[in-house]
């Protein structure tokens, strides 16, 4: 088998070039690196070590190429014995352009983000990392997804305090870094040029710990939708969890579709066109609207009272009446502009009320919640999470203060990273159901705060897409599609930010303008179905 380099200088695509030829001499066949011991030296976090457990030449179709690469396996050993060890992978392709991505997960991770994916919010026709020939990695955060549970909604271990620290912490994300450019220098001879990380939702919130505890580990950074104050959401949902419990509260699949209907009708004009988009986040809309006959349910053509108290719940700042570590007060709950887009009802409300058990059919938060409760909090499989009242937890509070250190140690001093050269792309979407876009409002705004607008400026761009939802999952209003990543590799090999980005609707055929948040777009004349038509209003 030819060495990982000399394959790079002769497997190059037409169009594509090579970032500097690595001698021959430097490099290790891809057969040769299985078995390869991961010295604990080359981390800088506690482990004992690692292996790499398999390494094979593998091909992939990636955005339309076959790319030809060598997978590497491998476990990084945890102090504790009794902890899992993260299991780690890295794909080395051949035509190499010497630089380096890893992924985010999502949820509770327990997988392996799949290494031929593309970054958050990806345009339908931006290449891959992997289709760039990025060597790209990832791990599954420290732990495995138990067999038979809902995907990445497995919390079984946070019975375990390292287990704990490496997903909820991010320690498990510098420790998969640091063995992985062990492992592509093994291959190549040398570093990355430049290293990126990308990640949506947990693995949004991962990448905002990376920029903030590490801050010359990557040069590039692209959050999406970042659920960054991880036990302050929880804390939140478990109110939710509580209110939708309660007899007659929950709004079925029908009642959801009559409010999210209602919002549109309200609200989609306010933005100057009539395209079920609303981008105009000032529109005030009243749930009362919509209330039953003396308040009782008489069907799926209003809300009864306990109904209207839970979507209200919803869309409601959540504050807690004592004091955390972390310095955390309140989750700012969902804006009936997003929370209302009902149409994907497992990231929302769910199909079915919270019960205990935790039905599979409620709300993913509910979910999320209940095992949060069952194993980092209580570490009480049988407990009954209905059972815990976040506004009032009792003898739980130590617990969660100390948690919300670990959770929410997400600080907004992103300083370090500036100085560093380091870029930040944040995104997330007006509709999201899951992680609200009002939340990553006040992480963006508290790091203008902190730094400055003049410094924020330097490195950071923040855009909210209207109408986009978590993760473009199912059928939202606007499926987001954005060339993120090229935007990036400009910005940090040039220093030039991105110009007005359009952001392209993959499933309507239309664009609209990516205005910088707060800004929003506002229809002025034209085809609405252009970006051109717009302009970014404040």
């Amino acid at each position: 088998m030819k060495p990982l380099a000399v394959l790079s200088t002769v497997l190059l695509l037409p169009g594509m070039t090579f970032l500097g030829a690595v001698p021959a001499s430097a490099t290790t066949s891809c057969a040769d690196l299985n078995q390869v011991r991961i010295p604990a030296s080359v981390i800088s976090l506690p482990t004992t070590g690692g292996r790499v457990t398999a390494a094979a030449v593998t091909s992939s179709v990636v955005s339309g190429q076959t790319v030809e690469y060598c997978q590497v396996d491998a476990d990084l050993y945890p102090v504790d014995r009794s902890a899992p060890a993260i299991k780690m992978r890295v794909a080395l392709p051949h035509g190499w352009n010497g630089k380096a991505l890893m992924f985010g997960g999502g949820g509770y991770n327990g997988t392996i983000p799949a290494l031929t994916g593309n970054v958050p919010f990806a345009a339908a026709d931006a290449p891959a990392p992997l289709a760039r020939r990025y060597a790209t990695f990832a791990s599954d955060s420290g732990h495995q997804q138990g067999a038979g549970s809902v995907p990445s909604l497995d919390g079984s271990f946070g019975v375990n305090d390292e287990a704990v620290r490496n997903f909820a912490a991010g320690d498990a994300l510098k420790k998969t870094h640091d063995a992985s450019l062990f492992l592509i220098r093994r291959a190549f001879g040398k570093n990355p040029a430049r290293t990126f990380f990308a990640g949506g939702s947990t693995g949004g919130r991962e990448a905002l710990v990376v920029a903030q505890r590490w801050p010359r580990a990557f040069d590039g950074v692209i959050s999406g939708f970042p659920a960054w104050n991880n036990l302050a959401e929880g804390l939140y949902l478990g109110h939710l969890t509580q209110v939708l419990s309660r007899p007659g509260a929950f709004p079925g699949p029908a009642k959801q579709t009559l409010l999210y209907d209602s919002v549109i009708a309200a609200c989609d004009g306010q933005d100057g066109v009539l395209d079920r988009v609303v981008s105009n986040q000032r529109c005030q809309f009243d749930p009362r609207v919509l209330r039953c006959p003396d308040g009782a349910d008489t069907g799926p053509t209003c809300l009864s009272d306990p109904q209207i108290g839970a979507v209200t719940a919803m869309s409601t700042a959540f504050r807690w009446p004592y004091r955390v570590a972390s310095g955390e007060t309140q989750y700012p709950g969902f804006p009936f502009l997003s929370g209302a887009d009902m149409r994907t009802p497992f990231l929302g409300f769910g199909t079915t009320a919270p019960a205990n058990p935790m039905p599979v059919t409620s709300g993913y938060g509910m979910q999320y919640w209940d095992q949060w409760v069952k194993y980092f909090l209580t570490r009480d499989p049988g407990f009954n999470s209905l059972d815990l009242d976040p506004s009032r937890p009792g003898k739980w509070l130590g617990r969660i203060s100390e948690l919300s250190e670990i959770q929410d140690r997400n600080n907004v001093d992103l300083r370090p990273f500036a100085r560093s050269g380091g870029k930040l792309l944040l995104l997330h979407g007006s509709a999201d159901e899951l992680v609200s876009h009002r939340s990553t409002n006040d992480y963006y705004e508290r790091v203008r705060d902190l730094l400055g607008p003049k410094t924020t400026d330097e490195f950071l761009r923040y855009y909210l897409v209207q109408g986009a939802n978590h993760a473009n999952f199912g059928t939202p209003a606007f499926v987001a599609g954005w060339d993120s990543l090229t935007a990036l590799e400009h910005w940090v090999a040039s220093g030039q930010s991105p110009r007005h980005p359009v952001v392209t609707d993959m499933a309507h055929n239309r664009t609209r303008p990516l205005c910088e948040y707060p800004a929003w777009p506002r229809y002025r004349a034209g085809d609405p179905n252009s970006a051109s038509s717009f302009t970014c209003a404040r």
